[in-house]
């Protein structure tokens, strides 16, 4: 049976072949590691008089610049998300597979499977007991491991990609609030321009 998870490390009985993949990334140590903080701008004339703002313009490519990186930073988290969700299922997959061979290993009896010959082309395989899987490493390395110890990798892969793809979806809803702070910043710079460009007309029409 073909049989994957994360880590880069496939599992598969001694006798079959087959291919995997994964993601084994921690935890990140800290909340929202990496991921700027927008600060809402309250008062916004205040903002207007720090160094560095001498001109709505420049605040507002500043702000833009800032929202482009956000941007940039859901795309690679949604990409991480997307490949966590696909491997998460196979994971569990590869562990139930894990914990039928747990089962027959002691039986004479060989376990009839589908062997994998090439994409979408299958073949009857009849397994013997074994107590015996291989893991696929990457870099075309495999290692030959006891089912239990196999089974314990798995779990502590599915453990960790569940506890990655929490931290995903917590970091893609505060980059969310990022995006709603900075276009909410742009649009109190620009409309506070606007109200200064409409000032400075009306004094100079009635000078």
């Amino acid at each position: 049976p073909g049989l994957r998870h994360s880590d880069d490390v496939s599992v598969l009985p001694k006798m079959a072949t087959t291919s995997g993949s994964g993601d084994s990334n921690a935890a990140p140590s800290r909340k929202h590691l990496g991921i700027p903080q927008a600060i809402f701008v309250e008062d916004v004339i205040a903002f207007m008089k720090q160094p560095g703002n001498e001109t709505a313009d420049l605040v507002l490519k500043r702000l833009d610049e800032q929202y482009q990186k956000y941007k940039f930073m859901e795309l690679n988290l949604s990409q991480k998300k997307r490949r966590l969700k696909s491997q998460i299922p196979e994971i569990k997959q590869t562990l139930e597979i894990l914990k039928h061979m747990q089962k027959k290993k002691d039986s004479t009896d060989p376990m009839e499977t589908m062997f994998l010959l090439a994409d979408n082309l299958y073949a009857k395989a009849s397994v013997p007991p074994t107590d015996k899987v291989c893991l696929w490493l990457g870099a075309n390395v495999m290692l030959e491991y006891d089912i239990d110890e196999a089974r314990a990798l798995l779990e502590k892969n599915l453990t960790t990609a569940t506890r990655n793809l929490e931290g995903l979806e917590d970091d893609l809803d505060f980059l969310r609030d990022q995006f709603t702070t900075t276009e909410v910043n742009m649009a109190r710079v620009y409309n506070w321009d606007v109200k200064r460009r409409s000032s400075e007309a009306a004094s100079k029409s009635t000078a």
